[in-house]
């Protein structure tokens, strides 16, 4: 229903708003949906872009960190892997309680040399758990409660020699730094016989991704998720989840989007080998924003471009129908008989082609009526003449009331009957000069005619009417049964003794009226219904033709009399008039 109304609403706005409807839509539209389209489009390639930068950023951190991180191994390697500082630890010093002293100055060396090659590492320690080895509290201390209640003591409990990492503030310096940590078990007893550990600044590891940290936010992660290394010091050994919920998959690199900082943003992550992830984000905001930038500018030219085609499109729009409308005007004053127009010059355009031989049209048609018009005076004064040499009706009224007054003065019953049917006849069918009368009057006439024809063929014409009186007030042509009553009369008898049926039927159906003569008389062979069906018989094709073109010019051309009739048998002719015409 509503798509019912909206294109019956459609149809009957004026040409002008249909035609600016319909090019608003079309100008409209497109550059709605190229707007749509534009900005769409950017952004999803600005959203693939920041995806392949992010990911090409992780894998470059990790493949320094991955790099860094081996390179303090094997400097722990040199120390775990030395045989004299193992025997320096292991070592009993309760009988010569002054050895300490040269393997202080063992000790000395290798650690100041650590530090002197890495500049990165801020401090060495070895933790021993002999006590017999006095501890400087310096390079070398005591596995004492308070290490053991250390992050990084907890890490090596199953580290088998390995290497551990765990963030902390060393006590000498505010910075953060990194504890390696490694147990010292390189030994065929293996027993620890001590732990290693360096204190890294994590500021060195921040350094490998503080220049792409500007634009988007990076962390590094351990394979618990604890925050390793971030430009906000204070998120150090928080875990990640809590900053950015989302779920990060089983495989070592992805991508997801999460809340970040109350905003909708890109997460994407890359993990190495030793199970830390380097994990990338940013705001969707922070690189939508231009895509929306110029997805406005694109918007505002739109608009202005919308405004100046609705613009033209009104102007165009009123200069086209405005011609069509002069063109309207001048046919309604056509449609009035008012053939004294003064069309003006419309273009060479179709529609001022179609003024044109509009033009020409109304021309030849005033031409067409001034001379039918003056044919009609013509007839008409002919008919005028015609009529003037005629019998006058009412004089013809007045000899037929005087032949009946006669008549009855000499008792001649006969005479005045068929006088008295006579004039009746002439008073239905002069009818004051109309062609139209009600079916009754019709009937009336009919039996007026077949009565003084009664007197003629005296006992050889037995009438049968058979007639549906709700159709009595409906109107047909004048004179249109008499003919096909007269044509049985004249042609359809055979034998002067038997004489003829006639059956004059009236009745209708759902849309038509039927009028019927039908007889039994000799009825027409082949060839001569063919002739009197093709008005060439001038016998009986004259009455048919007569009837049949005065119904048409009546009623239409989809109206008039069909012939039916068989040699031997008889005749039927049928007159079929519109149900819907007018009642009297």
């Amino acid at each position: 229903m509503p798509l019912r109304f909206v294109v019956k609403t459609f149809l009957n706005l004026s040409l002008r708003s249909k035609l600016f409807a319909v090019f608003c839509i079309v100008s409209i539209l497109p550059l709605l949906f190229f707007v749509k389209y534009s900005y769409d489009t950017t952004t999803r390639e600005l959203t693939r872009q920041i995806y392949t930068n992010m990911i090409a950023t992780t894998d470059q951190i990790n493949a320094n960190l991955e790099t860094k991180l081996d390179s303090y191994s094997q400097i722990s390697a040199s120390i775990y892997l030395d045989n004299t500082l193992r025997l320096l630890l292991t070592k009993d010093y309760t009988e010569n309680s002054t050895d300490y002293l040269d393997s202080y100055i063992y000790f000395n060396n290798v650690i100041n040399n650590v530090l002197a090659t890495n500049p990165d590492i801020r401090a060495v320690s070895i933790y021993t758990s002999n006590t017999t080895f006095p501890a400087d509290s310096v390079y070398i201390k005591r596995i004492d409660d308070a290490a053991k209640s250390t992050n990084w003591y907890e890490s090596i409990a199953h580290s088998y020699g390995n290497v551990t990492y765990s963030v902390s503030s060393s006590s000498a310096v505010t910075e953060p730094v990194f504890k390696l940590a490694r147990l010292l078990n390189n030994n065929s007893l293996n027993f620890p016989y001590g732990i290693l550990t360096f204190d890294i600044a994590e500021a060195d590891i921040y350094r490998l991704m503080e220049k792409e940290d500007k634009q988007k936010d990076i962390y590094i992660v351990n394979e618990n998720g604890n925050i390793l290394s971030n430009r906000n010091k204070a998120l150090l050994n928080q875990n990640i989840g809590t900053l950015i919920p989302g779920t990060f998959s089983e495989n070592n690199s992805g991508s997801f989007d999460s809340m970040y900082n109350g905003e909708k943003s890109l997460v994407v992550y890359n993990t190495i080998k030793n199970g830390w992830k380097t994990i990338s984000v940013i705001p969707y905001k922070s690189f939508i924003t231009n895509a929306q930038i110029t997805s406005k500018r694109i918007l505002i030219l739109a608009l202005s471009s919308i405004a100046i085609s609705v613009v033209l499109i009104y102007i165009t729009a009123r200069f086209f129908t405005k011609r069509i409308e002069s063109l309207l005007q001048v046919i309604r004053r056509i449609e009035r008989e008012d053939f004294n127009t003064n069309m003006t010059f419309m273009g060479n355009d179709e529609i001022g082609q179609l003024s044109f031989a509009f033009k020409k049209m109304t021309g030849r048609l005033k031409e067409l009526i001034n001379e039918v018009y003056k044919k009609e005076i013509s007839k008409k004064e002919a008919e005028m003449n015609m009529l003037q040499a005629q019998i006058n009706p009412h004089f013809l009224y007045n000899t037929l009331a005087s032949i009946s007054a006669l008549a009855v003065k000499h008792r001649d019953n006969t005479i005045n009957e068929m006088v008295s049917h006579l004039a009746k006849f002439y008073r239905i069918s002069l009818n004051k000069g109309k062609m139209i009368l009600p079916i009754s009057e019709e009937i009336k006439l009919t039996k007026y005619y077949i009565a003084i024809q009664q007197h003629r063929f005296e006992g050889l014409l037995r009438l049968h009417y058979a007639i549906d009186d709700s159709v009595l007030v409906y109107q047909t042509v004048k004179l249109a049964l008499q003919p096909f009553v007269e044509n049985a009369i004249n042609h359809a008898v055979w034998d002067d003794e038997v004489g003829i049926n006639i059956i004059i039927k009236v009745y209708k159906d759902d849309r038509d009226i039927y009028l019927e003569v039908i007889d039994d008389g000799m009825g027409m062979r082949t060839e001569t219904l063919e002739r009197a069906l093709n008005k060439t018989d001038n016998v009986s094709g004259y009455g048919i033709t007569n009837v049949d073109q005065r119904i048409k010019l009546a009623f239409g051309d989809e109206y008039g009399v069909t012939l039916y009739s068989k040699f031997g048998i008889g005749t039927k002719a049928q007159i079929r008039i519109p149900l819907h015409g007018i009642s009297s």
